[in-house]
């Protein structure tokens, strides 16, 4: 699950997860949150697109394992007698929601959005892998071994399908464009210890 298998441009400031590991309760807050609205996002674009099959088939399932990987991470946070608390402003998302391009077909704007969930996949994917080769928690090592496995698994999906509704050639050419930019806001953001992205 190398970073060039992810097609990441920038890796994550190598701080991030040292600072994470001080601040576990809060990562595990916000990555209860990010799981809760990747089970959302999936489930507006099957609400926004009922017609398009393959949208509908595909992400269904990863509805039911998002909000899996929500109960998951409130378990670890209760087995560790930490409390859930309240959602934080997600910076990454709402630059991210600055590049893609809005207006065209209705196809464009499906293409634009699977994009859109494809890289936050990504990211979330090489965080994982930072929190299972680097903290110093056994079992916390294991769960992300597993979160990380699955979230590849997903980005790959959504790239998949907006291949199966645009040109592969076209959709190739704008992850390249959507990686670039996210590599921008990556190198902009401030490293945090209460945010997964």
């Amino acid at each position: 699950m190398e970073k060039h298998v992810l097609g990441l441009v920038l890796p994550t400031d190598p701080r991030w997860v040292n600072i994470a590991e001080k601040n576990i309760q809060d990562i595990l807050i916000d990555h209860a949150y990010c799981e809760q609205k990747a089970a959302s996002s999936c489930i507006s674009l099957i609400i926004q697109y009922p017609e398009m099959d393959k949208v509908v088939e595909t992400l269904t399932p990863i509805v039911a394992e998002e909000w899996g990987h929500f109960e998951r991470v409130l378990e670890k946070l209760k087995s560790r007698d930490m409390a859930f608390g309240m959602p934080r402003k997600d910076e990454y998302v709402e630059q991210l929601q600055k590049v893609i391009k809005k207006g065209g077909s209705r196809v464009d704007q499906l293409v634009e959005k699977l994009l859109m969930n494809a890289l936050i996949e990504a990211r979330s994917c090489e965080r994982f892998r930072l929190l299972w080769k680097e903290i110093d928690d056994a079992d916390l090592s294991k769960f992300y071994y597993e979160l990380m496995v699955s979230e590849a698994g997903h980005y790959k999906t959504f790239l998949a399908l907006a291949k199966a509704y645009k040109n592969p050639d076209w959709v190739e050419q704008r992850w390249r464009e959507l990686l670039a930019a996210e590599a921008v806001i990556v190198s902009q953001l401030e490293v945090r210890s209460d945010r997964m992205h």
